[in-house]
């Protein structure tokens, strides 16, 4: 009988967090926080935009806190499509390069365990996303010169770096403040 109830609740708990990523109103504003990491940047001109990559880190952090598994990964093909379009000539590393990212996040928030309960924490929340970020960049980074897509130029990607680890650090804390006090009681509660 006990084995029976254990299974019900495993089977009821795997349910809610499948459910939870088709709620419409949490898919609803994932793409929106897609899109606008989308807007925040997508027009920037080739090494600038990998230096502004705040509201992105943002966006895509607040997307992994309301959906646990897999929500920054939505969040990032929303954009990532909508930066292949927009630049048809990094057609496949503007997707791959997005959702790298948000398997990074996803991945570090359970690593992590940034968000227990029903607080999050906030020193684990700014590491993850300035870790995640530095690493976005210099894989990139990486790729990008060895293709011979974009010229190796020190200080832009010093710059980049830089910017990564300073756009991380800033989104973790914004990420904490704007989930504690608005979307928590609305999304959770």
């Amino acid at each position: 009988m006990e084995r029976i109830k254990k299974n019900y609740r495993t089977n009821l708990k795997n349910s809610k967090e499948i459910d939870s990523i088709f709620d419409s109103k949490r898919l609803t504003v994932i793409t929106l926080l897609g899109t606008l990491a989308f807007v925040s940047n997508g027009f920037l001109p080739s090494p600038v935009d990998k230096m502004v990559i705040g509201i992105q880190a943002l966006s895509f952090s607040l997307a992994s806190l309301l959906v646990a598994k897999g929500g920054a990964i939505y969040a990032t093909f929303v954009t990532g499509l909508l930066l292949s379009i927009s630049r048809t000539s990094f057609f496949p590393f503007s997707l791959i390069f997005s959702l790298f990212y948000g398997l990074l996040i996803d991945g570090f928030f359970s690593l992590f365990k940034v968000n227990e309960g029903n607080y999050v924490k906030s020193k684990r929340l700014i590491l993850l996303l300035t870790v995640a970020t530095g690493i976005t960049g210099v894989v990139s980074m990486f790729l990008t010169t060895m293709l011979n897509i974009i010229p190796m130029i020190p200080t832009i990607y010093f710059a980049i770096i830089v910017g990564a680890v300073l756009n991380g650090s800033i989104a973790g804390y914004l990420t904490v403040i704007i989930w504690n006090r608005f979307l928590y009681q609305r999304f959770v509660s």
